[in-house]
């Protein structure tokens, strides 16, 4: 395909120019909080920009996955509809890091512009800063001053913030010919269409204050960025992105899927772009580890993908569809992009489930819908705004969808009311986040921090230490002394204690002297670098200033530590069971037990839970050491072996916990051997969240406990089945089956007599007034009482039936009405409207069948009987 040659050529030729070429990041961006995404071949770069890490190359060369669907960038809603919107495309770049600046990036962008892209030199026309002469200059010996163009700062200049790395830059434009427009040159050419951008070149240059003064960079640097699928449209002739080789190839493959031809101007074209678009967009998201969900960008990346589900239905799927089209994508892109063969069975499920679920909320939406809309056409054929909002906010139903089906049903939409209630509820959730914030910003800590320092942790390598009292801390207030029975926090110099953070409890133990004592239930980190000792003064008194000797509590220590290093044992295992895109979302390690959530689509068979076991209790017997030591973070980043928890925020050194074949950085304690875990097993896996699970586990004297119980659990079910252990199953299985005969005996024997009731209620039925009915109390289970009314609306071909049902505390009733009936003027709706109130209950339904249910079953027989008066009042008997 041209776009894998193009794409390979470009790096080859940066290779030649002595470029290093750097693999593509992960779309998530692991060490920038700000963002989403990687929306840019820069964000990789970042750090190196700002100079807060440096490289062992100074330049650069990088083809980027990018997707660009949420905050400045966000293309989302345009995707289909434009020729040039995507929510994931590639960016190919080269990067200078204080090395060559503007000439020879210009030199580099002219050569394979015309080289390796094959442009016609003639129609590419450069664009520069308005203040930028020396960029002008160079550009005048490849192409003549009139085809050079300068523009403002909007058009031509960029800034990584409103302080920061900054500069001018040099934009390439290609002329597509009169096809595409009128204008004679860009500054004619509005909209961009006839003079397509293709690649920016950013001269980062300067670094700008908060004043605004730009001061010039000691090392000025290079960051260009050219749209791949931008670069092939070009080359291929073509008007839009989605007629390129790979996006096109998608588009087939949506057309054989459906049976539907694509067709670039017809109303339906948009439907096949959004597809072909999406599915790239969420197979890299998920082979990079990124799960569909309600938060953070798993929320984006399930909002893309309801999005292809709404616009599939316009072709005719209302099945899950997307795994589908994912062969071909793998085809065309796999073998520049692996992790797509590798996760493509995981990428496969993932979009399987989640289109499932979509579907079952589509259908669950629909029928409230359905009552939402007859609602609004017996009134004003309007849909109010808040049983919109409720449909959206309660069963997931998206706007579009609910706009698109009331529009088929010639109703309209209170939308200014709809977005007043999204406002209201966007306030109420902005107001939570900001009290939260305030109260974790009145900190009493940050001014003590200042004047003594930061606390000294020998955890690590003590269990006891002698150590200084520098503050007391008593219902939120800083004291110079503490009494006998007063609670308080304790503040050291230095101190064995490990405060509870990353997941680990805090240590328990005392403080004590000669002359007091006082004991820790509780280890807590208030502020950065802060360790505070929660607990109770037991003997004496405790003034600041005063010496104690720190001892935690070794046994409860040990236990910790076998825990938690058991997690890192569980992770490794999990990534040899599971697969490599299982990523730690958050555990807890106390002496107990250990429990760690992590990202996976779905639940763990017991054969993988019993496979993830074994592996962690043979590490276990092989007894490896626990090795820890410090290294540079930046060190760590290069480093493909180590697990690093993203969104973690590190300093300048890092802890490593290495077991040879397990390397975590982790603040935490950890055993000194894998041998004293002793016993691993799990407890329960669960669902916390969408693709979010759960193990919990327990390990040495409270793993051999677990053991046990589990084995007097066996002991006294065959006790109670009075059969040997090894024959449970089979009794069980006996027993079953019998008492699925049973059940089905009684179920005939229910269904006689309710033929029976049925025989007695039609011959009680009251066929003297014009209106056919029989109104009855039926005694029995609600469903019971559905099966009756259905066995008598099948042999009561006209008229109405009420039948109620009165249970300990609170009763049902249901109505049905024949069409016959209906058209005469009878709802069924109607008849449980007028009768709820009197049991005080409410109810609902349509003209032929409705029901409710009420509070007071004591007045069932009242209801009935207003059923039956009001049947006779409606149709005239």
């Amino acid at each position: 395909m041209l776009t894998q040659t193009i794409r390979r050529q470009f790096l080859q030729y940066f290779k030649d120019h002595q470029h290093a070429v750097i693999p593509s990041s992960s779309v998530v961006p692991h060490d920038d909080p700000t963002l989403l995404f990687i929306n840019a071949g820069m964000n990789q770069f970042k750090d190196v920009f700002l100079g807060n890490s440096h490289r062992d190359y100074k330049r650069a060369a990088t083809s980027q996955k990018c997707i660009r669907v949420g905050g400045k960038h966000n293309d989302l809603e345009n995707v289909g509809h434009t020729s040039r919107h995507l929510t994931f495309f590639e960016m190919l770049g080269n990067f200078s890091f204080g090395d060559y600046f503007k000439a020879q990036a210009i030199q580099f962008a002219w050569e394979v512009s015309t080289k390796i892209f094959g442009f016609e030199p003639d129609r590419i026309w450069p664009t520069v800063f308005r203040e930028d002469d020396e960029a002008f200059e160079i550009w005048t010996q490849y192409v003549p001053a009139e085809r050079i163009t300068r523009f403002g700062e909007k058009e031509n200049f960029w800034a990584m913030g409103d302080t920061g790395p900054c500069g001018p830059c040099s934009e390439l434009l290609y002329d597509r010919g009169s096809h595409f427009g009128k204008a004679s040159k860009p500054i004619e050419d509005t909209d961009g269409e006839r003079f397509l951008e293709f690649w920016n070149l950013v001269f980062m240059q300067f670094n700008r204050q908060p004043s605004g003064e730009k001061e010039p960079l000691p090392k000025p640097s290079i960051d260009t960025g050219a749209g791949l699928e931008r670069v092939i449209s070009l080359k291929m002739g073509v008007d839009s992105l989605f007629e390129t080789d790979v996006l096109r190839s998608i588009i087939a493959q949506v057309e054989s899927i459906t049976g539907l031809p694509y067709h670039p101007n017809d109303n339906r074209a948009p439907a096949f772009r959004v597809i072909a678009d999406h599915l790239r967009c969420l197979a890299f998201a998920i082979a990079d580890g990124v799960q569909p969900s309600n938060v953070d960008r798993g929320y984006v990346l399930r909002k893309v993908l309801r999005r292809a589900v709404r616009y599939g239905r316009q072709l005719g799927m209302d099945r899950p569809f997307l795994a589908d089209v994912l062969p071909q994508l793998v085809s065309t892109m796999g073998s520049d992009y692996p992790e797509l063969i590798k996760g493509q069975q995981r990428i496969a499920e993932i979009l399987t489930i989640e289109e499932e679920a979509f579907i079952r909320t589509l259908k669950r939406g629909g029928n409230i819908l359905n009552q939402v809309i007859e609602k609004a056409q017996a009134s004003d054929r309007v849909i109010s705004g808040d049983d919109a909002f409720k449909l959206k906010d309660t069963y997931g139903l998206p706007l579009e969808e609910i706009l698109l089906i009331a529009k088929d049903s010639d109703l309209s939409l209170d939308q200014p009311r709809y977005q007043q209630l999204e406002e209201e509820a966007k306030q109420r959730s902005r107001s939570v986040h900001k009290s939260v914030h305030q109260i974790a910003g009145e900190n009493i800590f940050a001014d003590f921090v200042k004047q003594n320092g930061e606390t000294k942790f020998l955890g690590y390598t003590h269990a006891l230490a002698d150590s200084k009292v520098l503050g007391l801390v008593v219902e939120g207030q800083f004291v110079s002394q503490l009494e006998e029975g007063q609670e308080a926090l304790v503040i050291l110099s230095e101190t064995p204690f490990y405060a509870e953070m990353g997941g680990q409890v805090g240590d328990t133990g005392a403080l004590e002297n000669a002359l007091s004592s006082f004991t820790v239930v509780d280890c807590i980190a208030p502020y950065k670098g802060l360790i505070a000792h929660q607990g109770k003064l037991e003997k004496g008194s405790l003034k600041v200033g005063d010496t104690v000797t720190a001892s935690i509590d070794r046994e409860r220590r040990q236990k910790i530590a076998n825990n938690h290093t058991a997690t890192h044992l569980l992770h490794w295992a999990l990534h040899r069971v599971l697969g490599e895109h299982v990523k730690q979302a958050g555990s807890v390690v106390d002496a107990q037990r250990l429990r760690f959530d992590f990202s996976h689509h779905k639940a763990l068979t017991l054969d993988e839970l019993r496979h993830i076991e074994d592996l962690v209790n043979e590490k276990i017997r092989e007894n490896a050491p626990v090795k820890y030591y410090e290294i540079k973070y930046e060190e760590a980043q290069k480093r493909d072996d180590i697990k690093q928890f993203f969104g973690e925020k590190y300093g300048s050194s890092v802890r490593v916990i290495d077991i040879d074949y397990s390397k975590e950085l982790c603040g935490g304690t950890h055993t000194s051997a894998v041998g004293n875990i002793g016993l691993f097993r799990i407890a329960k896996e669960s669902s916390i969240a969408a693709g979010i699970r759960r193990i919990e586990a327990v390990t040495g004297q409270e793993a051999e406990m677990l053991q046990r119980q589990e084995e007097d659990t066996l002991i006294h079910v065959a006790q109670l089945l009075k059969v040997p252990s090894h024959q449970i199953e089979e009794r069980l299985s006996k027993l079953l089956e019998e008492n699925k005969q049973f059940a089905q005996e009684i179920k005939e024997l229910k269904k006689n007599q309710l033929n029976t009731l049925v025989d007695s209620l039609l011959a009680q039925a009251d066929k003297t007034s014009q209106l056919p009915m029989v109104i009855a109390e039926v005694s029995g289970s609600i469903e019971e009482l559905r099966f009756c009314l259905d066995l008598l609306s099948a042999r009561f071909s006209s008229g109405a039936i009420v039948l109620g049902t009165a249970l300990p505390d609170k009763c049902q009733l249901m109505a049905k009405v024949s069409d016959d009936w209906v058209k005469k003027g009878v709802s069924a709706h109607e008849i449980i409207k007028a009768i709820m109130p009197i049991v005080e209950g409410s109810g609902g339904g349509k003209q032929q069948a409705a029901q409710g249910g009420g509070k007071a079953p004591q007045k069932l027989l009242e209801a009935l009987q207003h059923a039956k008066d009001y049947l006779l009042k409606v149709s005239g008997s």
